[in-house]
């Protein structure tokens, strides 16, 4: 496969993911938007998701305030930010008519709808229920393309960096959703525990569709150190850390056998995903720390993405 056509669909991966996840992260702070203020405080929950979405900077840079109307504009459709939920699709249809061939009529199909649904929207008359249908649209749009692509295409090379685009991008926004809510989102005067921290950390959880099986598979009530090992350690869990790093380290190791040879991406890799296979969230929080350890880990899942660029796709 070209270079081009490979980073082509590496990174139209990362755009439908980076748009579900975007949708994902404002419906949570459309939840918290909800909490009465005399829960809530002086907190804003907007802040925080445009901290989540990694667009903080540019956004304070254009607007004095952080408000509801501005930061849902610029999260979902201001070209502005790049990763504005309309300028990702864009540029995933842009990225999917490119590599049309490599892509099945079900995919094309669902990417295309997708721009054109997403046109009806403008963000000007965005209240809670135009908010509602928009968010819904998106994600079921990107889960359309995800299983498109899931139950009609060759498992070939096509499809394993379509993937690795998927799960660098899914990998990078759990981190951060994550540890805005441990390191951000608590004001200081806030219990840890009380109700606005139990709202906070059921939003987040719904945000990575994760509330069900928090309760499957731990029987109790909120903890944030049981949320943390879901959404970092559980490899059952298809958003945690971990399943990200299985799912990397298996695509990367399909190409490899495909192209004859390993490089620093497999092991790089592999590195990371036996990290997180030995690790305990207790020795996490003790010894290092959940925020310094997301954190050390997004810049990790960074150099992964510059090293597959540099191992195949340039």
């Amino acid at each position: 496969m070209l270079s081009r056509t490979a980073d082509t669909l590496f990174w139209l991966g990362r755009y439908v993911e980076r748009a579900d996840n975007t949708a994902r992260i404002i419906d949570a702070a459309n939840r918290l938007a909800t909490v009465p203020d005399s829960i809530a405080g002086e907190t804003s929950e907007w802040e925080p998701a445009l901290a989540a979405a990694g667009v903080l900077h540019t956004f304070s840079e254009l607007h004095n305030e952080v408000d509801r109307n501005p930061a849902i504009d610029f999260l979902a459709f201001s070209p502005g930010n790049p990763s504005s939920i309309k300028n990702c699709l864009g540029t995933a249809r842009t990225n999917a008519r490119a590599v049309r061939t490599a892509l099945t009529a079900e995919m094309w199909q669902a990417i295309n709808e997708a721009w054109l649904e997403l046109k009806r929207y403008d963000g000007t008359h965005m209240d809670r229920q135009t908010l509602n249908d928009f968010l819904s649209t998106v994600k079921e749009a990107c889960l359309r393309f995800d299983g498109s692509a899931y139950r009609t295409m060759l498992r070939n090379d096509a499809y394993w960096f379509l993937r690795l685009g998927f799960y660098l991008e899914r990998a990078d926004n759990t981190a951060r959703i994550l540890d805005v809510k441990y390191h951000v989102l608590l004001p200081h005067e806030a219990k840890v525990g009380g109700g606005l921290d139990y709202f906070q950390w059921s939003s987040i959880l719904r945000s990575v569709s994760a509330l069900t099986a928090y309760r499957w598979v731990y029987h109790d009530s909120l903890k944030p150190w049981l949320i943390a090992d879901l959404l970092v350690l559980n490899d059952q869990m298809p958003r945690s850390l971990a399943s990200c790093y299985e799912n990397l380290t298996n695509f990367l190791d399909e190409l490899s056998l495909a192209y004859g040879r390993q490089g620093p991406a497999q092991r790089a890799a592999r590195s990371t995903r036996t990290r997180l296979q030995n690790a305990e969230i207790a020795e996490i929080f003790q010894k290092k720390g959940l925020h310094e350890f997301l954190t050390e880990f997004i810049a990790e899942n960074a150099r992964l993405g510059q090293t597959i660029t540099e191992q195949y796709l340039t």
